[in-house]
């Protein structure tokens, strides 16, 4: 089950994430988020890589992807 933790807000807006929140979630130094307030609440989404979802999808038919020249 998740804790609450406080943090504090800096003068010049930062916040620090805290350390039990930091490895629950997997956060690395210079990770980028998505930011979005909701319902009085502000919300951080890790923004995943393109790589993050390789074999997502299952195979993919090559017969299907145009060539460059194609696309002309």
């Amino acid at each position: 089950m998740a804790e609450n933790e406080i943090v504090t807000v800096s003068t010049k807006f930062q916040v620090v994430i805290p350390k039990r929140t930091r490895r629950a979630g997997n956060v690395r130094a210079g990770q980028k988020f998505t930011v979005f307030h909701s319902d009085g609440q502000i919300v951080f989404v890790p923004v995943r890589g393109i790589k993050s979802l390789r074999g997502k999808f299952g195979r993919m038919d090559l017969d299907d992807v145009r060539d460059h020249e194609d696309r002309f």
